[in-house]
């Protein structure tokens, strides 16, 4: 008796995620995502399609039919990637219902230049107390707090000590609004929520590129802050001074908004162009 034949089939790999017919090294070479060729696979298939997915989205919004396409993912496949993708931030979904870079990926990428920022900071901080007579602090966001990250006090008298690594909350002080203002819709309402200041406050923030403080944080404490964005002009930090009301005055921005706002530009400047720059004194600009 002939054997019988059957119809021909693909045999089913052992792990899902080696399916040919999504896997990275499967596609064509001529294939690319975002006009970029293929990266080479690691061999662990559902991190080679998250990136593919993360690839995709660098040329801009896209629905899932367009990451379909894009990435040649099946349609289940790339709506479960991308759905766990936007659980963690580094993708989100705009106003259009479409995948978009999330902010976490920002917040590593900022993270980065974090070396290199708090070096460049010392100086700068420095600086700053000197010219205005007061502490002044480097923040970064972290999660719901922000952290000291370099700070310079003040050598005699009454000093307001934030010791480097200190976490402070992110409802309150001048520093805080900074770092929230320019956030996306969704982490501003979240930050809004219990803060001591408002959408009125921010907004002023974002107006005047600059936020003060009277006794958010502490009783009796001023603060004024301003940002320093990285290389893609996000935000990623705040320098700030911060000391007793009676100094500051109830308008602390007034006497030294221009001097912190100028301190920030420097070292948004430094990062931007050029690591070995920043010689140049604040009262000298």
């Amino acid at each position: 008796m002939g054997t019988m034949s059957r119809p021909a089939r693909h045999p089913r790999p052992a792990d899902p995620s080696a399916d040919p017919s999504t896997d990275t090294a499967a596609r064509p070479a001529s294939r690319s995502v975002s006009g970029r060729p293929l990266r080479s696979p690691s061999g662990i298939g559902v991190v080679d399609k998250s990136v593919m997915i993360l690839d995709a989205l660098e040329g801009g919004p896209a629905t899932l039919a367009q990451l379909v396409e894009i990435t040649g993912l099946a349609r289940p496949t790339a709506h479960r990637l991308a759905g766990a993708l936007v659980h963690h931030r580094f993708v989100s979904r705009d106003v259009r219902g479409r995948y978009v870079i999330g902010s976490r990926l920002a917040e590593l990428a900022s993270a980065a230049v974090d070396d290199r920022l708090v070096s460049a900071a010392g100086p700068i901080l420095l600086q700053l107390r000197d010219f205005t007579g007061e502490s002044s602090q480097l923040y970064r966001r972290q999660g719901q707090s922000r952290i000291c990250v370099a700070s310079a006090e003040r050598p005699i008298g009454l000093r307001d000590s934030i010791p480097v690594g200190t976490q402070l909350s992110m409802k309150a002080g001048s520093a805080a609004q900074v770092l929230l203002a320019w956030e996306d819709h969704q982490r501003l309402v979240e930050g809004l929520q219990g803060a001591r200041f408002t959408p009125t406050v921010l907004a002023g923030v974002r107006r005047r590129g600059w936020g003060e403080s009277l006794g958010e944080r502490e009783a009796g404490v001023a603060s004024v802050s301003a940002p320093v964005r990285g290389p893609s002009g996000r935000v990623i930090a705040a320098v700030s001074i911060s000391g007793p009301i009676e100094r500051l005055t109830r308008q602390p921005g007034r006497l030294h908004a221009e001097v912190v706002v100028q301190a920030s530009h420097q070292l948004t400047e430094m990062l931007r162009k050029n690591p070995e720059a920043m010689e140049q004194g604040l009262g000298d600009a």
